[in-house]
């Protein structure tokens, strides 16, 4: 830790905030607004203790919404995820530090033209799959696995989409965490980084407990993808630059 200073502490705490509060309230949040942030930051952060502490929120976040939970629906997702974050395990043995700037940024871009796409699968079994394997990849790497899970969700209701996509994550993240030890991503520097920011989720959980039904999520998406663009720029420009 003895590189990231205070105020580095203190912004990956507001950045950890501001996710998990929208989390709390849409379903997913804290990938895709949270680790962008992180990046810019600093890099440490990521993936590990971003993922660490998506561990932290989706077990808040099932503890509160369990009883909206179908998971018929979510084990085709988790299934598929095991392969994605398999897949990822073995891209990231062989990634250089600039190749992980170049794979964060244009996996974050991937992600952000997703969503601006506005691309409409239906919740089949088939799709959670698929959604499931590149939610697995691309939340590995990059933290940021939320957009695909999510897109099949889009049309569902509130409760099933937080219940549901919780389990998911939880799932999943863990799943990450597991898949980064071996590989040297997460160690002792990042639980301590983790310990140093973990108060910013609970933070930012609570204060959607009281937002879930006020927050215009719908109008604070161009924000957010405007942050996970310009991350993936940087991370992109950054890779480039170094190598």
């Amino acid at each position: 830790m003895s590189d990231i200073s205070l105020l580095q502490i203190l912004l990956a705490n507001l950045a950890l905030l501001a996710g998990s509060c929208l989390q709390g309230v849409a379903g997913y949040g804290i990938g895709t607004l949270s680790a962008p942030l992180l990046f810019l930051i600093s890099p440490a952060f990521l993936p590990g203790v971003a993922l660490i502490n998506a561990v932290l929120l989706n077990i808040l976040m099932l503890i509160r919404n369990h009883q909206s939970l179908s998971f018929r629906q979510v084990h085709y997702a988790i299934g598929g995820n095991i392969i994605g974050t398999a897949l990822a395990a073995l891209t990231l043995t062989v990634l250089s530090a600039q190749g992980f700037d170049l794979a964060f940024g244009v996996l974050i871009l991937l992600a952000v033209g997703m969503s601006v796409l506005g691309v409409k699968p239906r919740l089949t079994d088939r799709n959670s799959i698929f959604a499931g394997g590149a939610s697995g990849y691309m939340g590995t790497i990059t933290a940021v696995g939320g957009p695909p899970i999510a897109l099949i969700y889009q049309n569902e209701t509130g409760p099933l989409v937080r219940a549901n996509l919780s389990a998911f994550f939880l799932f999943a993240s863990l799943a990450s965490v597991v898949a980064l030890a071996p590989a040297g991503y997460i160690g002792m520097t990042e639980l301590k980084l983790f310990l140093a920011t973990c108060p910013g989720v609970f933070i930012g959980f609570w204060l959607s407990g009281h937002l879930v039904h006020r927050l215009p999520f719908t109008a604070l998406r161009p924000i957010i993808l405007s942050i996970a663009a310009i991350a993936g720029i940087a991370a992109v420009i950054r890779g480039i630059v170094a190598h």
